[in-house]
């Protein structure tokens, strides 16, 4: 007689039901994930809606403006809407908000990035929270306390570092000083990039510390050094992080408004030297004719508006772009 122990066989899982099959296809099975689906979706419909609401009202006006001006709208050195017919142009604009964002980045990014190395890979854990605090306060800091702060400290202390610039680099024309205010595109772009600083930093310390702790730990066991282990490890992690950190503080840049126009000197002329005062950004423009303007006027600012507007979308998607074609270097998908 065979004396093996006959044991039952499992029960059948159970068959999801052809509703239950139809309703995970669709991603929401119950009310709660319905209606979140529905907001999000929502959401992000809204504010596609209101970009375009905001595009075409440039437009709009904009093209109402431009068929009034008697100069070039891209090339004309005058701001002069009170005429009949107006005359006006953005050259003098778009070369100011490019060079005094040039500059800002170029003075912000590798500060900002070596502070953010510091407190995340050299600094005492106690002295790292007391920077990072310090920055998180900057980055809440008013633009206008920053303008107030350039008028009455930094431009009076900038003849120092202008005579400087001017007895060493002064012959390549860049550098040379009249001796005239230092209310110039430099000042600008130094207080630019005071003020994009704490964004920065906080945003590609938060990047660098979510390195895999195993890259640092194996570049480590093969004998790297601190910084070795950061060029080949933290680094190339980090790097569309930073791509994107820098984005955010040039946008802050582009659009800065009354910081600018606190300390620059405005002219509608091109200086040769970036010493020299003159010149202008969009949001400087902006911010100190709209109150005074016509209705020619207002379109006019507009219009000029609708051009920061466009420069702004195509950073962002050049920026995108970089991230998208660099992020298989980055380790993000490791």
């Amino acid at each position: 007689m065979d004396t093996t122990q006959i044991t039952d066989a499992p029960p059948p899982t159970p068959q999801p039901t052809e509703t239950e099959q139809k309703r995970a296809a669709r991603g929401a099975t119950r009310p709660g994930d319905r209606i979140f689906l529905g907001l999000s979706r929502g959401s992000g419909i809204f504010l596609l809606v209101i970009m375009a609401a905001i595009a075409v009202f440039l437009t709009y006006r904009a093209s109402l403006a431009i068929s009034k001006d008697d100069g070039n709208f891209l090339t004309t050195f005058e701001w002069n809407t009170g005429l009949v017919p107006p005359k006006f142009g953005i050259a003098v604009l778009a070369f100011g908000t490019v060079v005094s964002s040039i500059i800002a980045m170029a003075i912000a990014v590798p500060i900002a990035v070596a502070i953010a190395l510091f407190l995340t890979h050299y600094a005492p854990r106690k002295l790292s929270g007391v920077i990072a605090y310090v920055i998180d306060l900057l980055a809440a800091v008013p633009s206008i306390v920053y303008g107030l702060w350039g008028a009455l400290i930094l431009v009076p202390h900038m003849n120092g570092l202008f005579g400087w610039l001017n007895d060493y680099l002064g012959w390549t024309g860049v550098f040379s000083w009249e001796e005239g205010p230092p209310r110039s595109m430099l000042t600008v772009g130094i207080l630019l990039a005071i003020m994009i600083l704490p964004i920065i930093t906080n945003v590609s310390r938060e990047v660098f510390r979510q390195t895999p702790r195993m890259n640092e730990e194996a570049a480590l066991a093969l004998g790297a050094t601190r910084w070795e282990v950061i060029r080949m490890a933290v680094l190339p992690f980090g790097r569309s992080g930073v791509i994107s950190a820098s984005m955010l503080g040039l946008g802050r840049a582009l659009g800065e408004t009354m910081a600018v126009a606190t300390v620059l000197s405005p002219g509608f002329d091109i200086q040769a030297s970036l010493l020299d005062p003159g010149g202008g950004t969009f949001a400087q423009n902006i911010a100190s004719k709209f109150s005074e303007a016509s209705e020619t006027g207002r379109d006019a600012l507009i219009a000029s508006g609708l051009v920061l507007f466009v420069i702004t979308l195509l950073v962002n998607g050049a920026a995108r772009m970089i991230i998208a074609r660099r992020k298989e270097y980055s380790g993000a998908n490791a």
